[in-house]
């Protein structure tokens, strides 16, 4: 009989066939060994240093230095101007977005979109290096055009610069002329721009930027017709929310109202998975874009995110402009008979049984929001609207942090604050950052943070549960498909604020007979 020589495999050794998820992998005795042993060249402090350190970042004294700091910003609760500028092109049809700088900026932008939607973002750049920084970006900028429209056939494309293009004063419209000029890309090609330097401004300036841009350059040369195509135009600003997009066109379908949505990138950031790869998903065509013009007026949702567009409008068309904020209860009610008004049609039966489900759903969990302190953070409008939906519900807004704010907005929002028994404590903190908002949080603490993934490490460092609302939302999925505009919107948004209380309070019950004294499920 031939011996067996084949070793035997322990009982605890791992299966050689198993990838390990890596959230285990570096939990591992080797690799914790390996972090700790680097901790010398990377001439850390003690771990009691730290650990002093970062009690006292949590007191009085820390924040009065804190917010005596000018030089720097840390974690600032905004993005630069390109990505709103690419973010808002993406909605016209067939258009390519194209950001005129380096190779490293689109990229990033791109990526940032991507990990947001979980949706493959199309931009492309003039890719420029140290050569152009010295010479100028004109050459890479004809040669971007010119492969860029014989590539990917483009109905449009849509400019915007960099920090590297501006720093160099790079003229976007003499540029653009010359690569038409010459031949590198049609004449009748339309090619607006938008000059975005991304150390002044925000996102949202960069999304005014290049949206006044689009509609200056598809309506130049038209004159406006005797009488109006019976249309009215839409904007909702930079929302990430996909879903608010397909609910205004279902509450105006329900109206019956004619409209053109300004970039409409729906499908853009949420298109069907058909096994074909489409490159261009933005649904507002040039078209239906160059007959904005004769449209009886145009609502914007952000007010704050689209001021020279609303100027442009009003002075170069004569067009009449509405800001509404159709969020929360009031907001959509105030947006409804606005349309109810304006078109003389009585509001839908379907809408009004929306509010009455919505009221019903605020009546049955008000209790557990009531009287809440709410600490939040994000854009003018956003933050806007969410304290309105917040004092509808009787929660209490502390810490109101907006970093691209501006002495109007602060001037509006401490209006209804101070019209509210639930505002009288809020403190609104414009032009600061997440790592203020951190001292506010430790040093006058709040039961709730509202704002997008950044207040992950504000909920670690204090304990304070987040809710997940705005952008970006990396570590979520799918909350973008979602709808916060309209009374479905209001569901949707008191769901997710109401479900992470409850959630937080399962986390401080969960010791049986213990902990669970008030909150279990027998009772």
């Amino acid at each position: 009989m031939t011996e067996n020589n084949t070793p035997q495999v322990p009982e605890t050794a791992p299966d050689p066939g198993k990838i390990k998820d890596h959230f285990d992998l570096f939990q591992e005795d080797t690799y914790q060994d390996i972090f700790e042993y680097k901790r010398q060249f990377e001439g850390a402090h003690s771990r009691e240093k730290v650990a002093e350190v970062a009690e006292w970042t949590k007191n009085w004294d820390y924040r009065e230095k804190n917010f005596e700091r000018e030089a720097l910003t840390i974690n600032p609760a905004k993005a630069c101007q390109p990505l709103g500028a690419l973010f808002v092109a993406s909605g016209f049809e067939g258009t390519l977005p194209y950001s005129h700088g380096s190779q490293g900026c689109v990229a990033y932008f791109r990526t940032h979109l991507t990990r947001n939607y979980k949706e493959p973002f199309q931009a492309v750049s003039s890719s420029m290096t140290e050569d152009a920084a010295v010479f100028g970006g004109l050459n890479n900028l004809k040669q971007g055009l010119q492969n860029s429209f014989e590539l990917y056939k483009p109905k449009m494309i849509a400019l915007c610069t960099t920090c590297m293009a501006e720093v160099i004063g790079d003229d976007l419209g003499a540029f653009i002329t010359t690569a038409k000029q010459e031949g590198y890309i049609p004449e009748e090609l339309p090619v607006p721009y938008a000059h975005t330097p991304s150390f002044v401004g925000s996102h949202i300036t960069g999304y005014d930027n290049m949206l006044k841009s689009i509609l200056s350059n598809l309506t130049a040369g038209k004159e406006k017709t005797e009488t109006s195509n019976g249309k009215f135009n839409f904007n909702l600003g930079f929302d990430p929310y996909i879903g608010n997009i397909r609910e205004l066109k279902r509450i105006l379908g329900l109206f019956g109202i004619d409209y053109t949505i300004l970039s409409d990138n729906s499908d853009t950031f949420d298109s069907p998975n058909t096994g074909e790869f489409k490159m261009y998903n933005g649904l507002t065509t040039l078209e239906e874009t160059a007959d904005s013009l004769n449209a009886e007026g145009t609502f914007f949702f952000q007010k704050y995110t689209t001021p020279k567009t609303q100027e442009y409008l009003a002075e170069a068309w004569g067009q009449k402009t509405y800001n509404f904020r159709p969020f929360g209860i009031k907001g959509t009610d105030e947006f409804l008979m606005a349309l109810s008004a304006i078109t003389g049609k009585a509001i839908p039966l379907e809408l009004q049984q929306e509010r009455g489900r919505a009221v019903d759903a605020l009546t049955d969990s008000q209790a557990w929001i009531h009287g809440k302190r709410v600490a939040l953070y994000g854009d003018p409008d956003h933050v806007f609207g969410i304290t309105q939906f917040l004092l509808e519900m009787g929660a209490e807004p502390k810490h109101i942090v907006v970093t691209n704010s501006n002495n109007d907005f602060e001037a509006e929002l401490r209006e209804v604050l101070t019209n509210s028994p639930y505002g009288q404590e809020a403190t609104i903190w414009g032009k600061k950052d997440l790592w203020h908002l951190r001292s506010l949080m430790f040093t006058e603490p709040v039961d709730l943070l509202i704002g997008n993934s950044y207040g992950k490490y504000l909920w670690r460092d204090t304990g304070t549960p987040l809710v997940r609302i705005g952008y970006p939302i990396f570590d979520r999925h799918h909350m973008h498909r979602y709808a916060t505009l309209g009374y479905q919107g209001a569901i949707n948004q008191f769901n997710w604020i109401i479900n992470t209380v409850l959630d937080d309070l399962d986390h401080k019950t969960n010791v049986p007979a213990k902990t669970d004294i008030s909150f279990d499920l027998i009772r």
